[in-house]
């Protein structure tokens, strides 16, 4: 079942009687937006900290992990300690250990570059992704799913909403940018 292009959301229960009446047709406000962002945020951070107390592991070792896998996954180059450092906002003390504790449960290895042996790469390793993936993957069949129900073109605008934000927020948080 798709979405028709004017209606991009799924309606709320509110929403539904009103929805003959033309209340859809309304953008939602910024409100709306943070309310929506906060929920699925909270939703993710629910499944990622379950994940971490099944495997002993601390919060911010699944936001590693999420950030090992991002780097290779969408940037196309590893992530390094540095970078993992700057990306999650931690020391590099605090990364270390992070590293350690992930390298020692065995989902990580840390490899030096080829080029530059003083470079040191992080990699998921293939088991420990393999068990990420079998746990998340309800997540991902509801990613699937709720997918179905839209339309390309309604996709590829959320897309870039989330891509756009994401840009907006990264750049909000760098040195040197001060907020209003």
């Amino acid at each position: 079942m798709e979405r028709s292009s004017r209606d991009s959301r799924p309606a709320t229960s509110d929403e539904s009687a009103t929805d003959e009446a033309g209340a859809h047709d309304r953008a939602p406000d910024l409100q709306t937006y943070a309310v929506l962002l906060r929920t699925l945020n909270s939703e993710f951070n629910r499944h990622a900290h379950a994940f971490a107390q099944r495997h002993d592991l601390h919060a911010t070792d699944v936001h590693a992990l999420a950030a090992i896998l991002d780097s290779t996954a969408l940037e196309g180059r590893p992530m390094t300690p540095s970078r993992l450092a700057e990306r999650l906002n931690l020391t590099s003390g605090a990364v270390t250990a992070c590293l350690d504790r992930l390298e020692r449960a065995g989902h990580i290895s840390r490899t030096r570059d080829s080029a530059d042996r003083r470079v040191v790469h992080l990699v998921y390793n293939p088991g420990a992704r393999a068990l990420a993936r079998q746990y998340f993957s309800p997540l991902a069949r509801s990613t699937e799913a709720t997918m179905r129900q839209f339309t390309p073109a309604q996709l590829a605008t959320v897309a870039d909403f989330l891509h756009t934000l994401n840009q907006e927020l990264t750049a909000e948080a760098s040195p040197g940018r001060t907020g209003g």
